[in-house]
């Protein structure tokens, strides 16, 4: 009997241990920023690379299509309000996908958390053009960050290729 409990505490202690280091696996990356002590917002996505001599925009990741970085979209926590390309953001967790095209960048956040990387418009709570510019060098990863750009406020930051987008995000 202590044989059998001794064995089922290993394979639990295994089972907890493999769930943990799953959890965390090198190819998602989180980033997050404080507004304060106690309010902040956090992004996961999923860490990709391209080859930069290879045509990225229009062939790999197509122009005017919902795009969800290695097929899982970025989620976002926010345990504050939030004002995002002036519409209001309440507290929660929500889906984000890109809209690339060869101009500017859409933001679209979605309120589903469905994280299979489908798509549906009907779930939008808000499309945001992104700023756009290029980086002085080419970036042959998928690469998100945060920046405080003013009090209260948080830039999301997303780079990849020679292309650099962001959209800021205000406390309310």
């Amino acid at each position: 009997m202590r044989c059998l409990i001794s064995l089922l505490f290993v394979l639990i202690s295994a089972f907890f241990t493999c769930a943990a280091l799953g959890q965390n696996t090198p190819s998602t990356g989180t980033v997050s920023c404080s507004f304060d002590a106690d309010r902040q917002v956090t992004a996961e996505y999923q860490r990709i690379s391209f080859n930069l001599k290879k045509p990225v925009f229009g062939g790999e990741i197509p122009y005017g299509k919902a795009w969800a970085p290695g097929g899982k979209p970025l989620t976002l926590f926010t345990n504050s309000n939030v004002e995002i390309g002036g519409k209001m953001l309440p507290v929660g967790a929500y889906t984000m996908f890109l809209l690339p095209t060869q101009k500017r960048w859409t933001l679209i956040i979605s309120k589903s958390t469905d994280l299979t990387g489908k798509y549906d418009e009907h779930q939008d709570l808000v499309r945001v053009a992104m700023e756009s510019g290029e980086v002085p060098m080419p970036e042959p990863q998928f690469n998100v960050s945060f920046a405080h750009v003013a009090p209260n406020q948080c830039s999301l930051r997303v780079e990849m290729a020679n292309s650099g987008n962001w959209v800021t995000f205000e406390r309310k």
